[in-house]
């Protein structure tokens, strides 16, 4: 019986790669990518040549038993484009299905975005509600942002960079002057938190429109800045 290894993979700077990840990936028969790609991309820059068989969001259901079939005689490594597999990306489905057949399942931590942006925002950590992707319809956009902005925990979503001047205008009508955090290329070359509230950082990006992945880290309903 084989182990489904869920490898956290490098979301910007490849130096964030962990030992552990290099010898799994480098280990293991088989390696389950979002894109193969993307994958062959980070395995030549360490040196490595294992085969990829590919895991998205629109082939996960077919490709279940297949892979199910491969742990059968020997282990498997899950990975995403970048950052920890199965947190609002592929991989969920797979990691259930290992689960309910009884082979084990273990993580590879390792770099993860929502992690980074939380940790560097300055608001509170001790609990939090993380979104994934915001709902694209502006009704659903509307109840999700009130609902989680009524709450006391500090709450993280993902944002695309053509839609966050629609999310923090919403925001701004809904959370009112509420402090948040917009994490911008987390490790890259351009990586910048910019802090502020839903009406400052939309005044910001109408005048700088942003590039590249956003992460958005906003404090919970009671939360006050410590010099307010």
């Amino acid at each position: 019986m084989g182990t489904l290894y869920l490898v956290a993979t490098p979301i910007g700077n490849l130096d964030d790669m962990t030992l552990r990840a290099v010898h799994v990936l480098e280990s293991v028969p088989l390696i389950a990518a979002e894109d193969t790609r993307h994958t062959l991309k980070l395995l030549t820059h360490f040196g490595l040549r294992r085969p990829l068989v590919s895991l998205h969001a629109h082939n996960e259901a077919r490709q279940l038993q297949t892979i199910l079939s491969r742990l059968e005689q020997h282990d498997v490594a899950l990975v995403s484009d970048a950052g920890t597999p199965a947190l609002s990306d592929p991989g969920v489905r797979l990691v259930s299905a290992a689960v309910a057949a009884g082979y084990p399942v273990v993580p590879v931590p390792g770099p993860s975005a929502v992690l980074a942006a939380l940790v560097s925002s300055g608001l509170p950590t001790n609990q939090f509600t993380f979104l994934g992707f915001l709902p694209r319809k502006r009704g659903e956009l509307e109840r999700v942002i009130r609902d989680a902005g009524e709450a006391k925990r500090t709450f993280v979503f993902f944002e695309s960079p053509h839609r966050v001047q629609k999310t923090l205008a919403i925001m701004a009508s809904a959370l009112g002057p509420r402090s948040l955090v917009v994490a911008r290329e987390i490790t890259k070359v351009h990586e910048e938190f910019l802090r502020g509230t839903p009406a400052t950082l939309l005044e910001h990006f109408a005048k700088s429109p942003p590039r590249g992945e956003l992460t958005v880290v906003v404090a919970g309903s009671d939360w006050r800045a410590p010099d307010e």
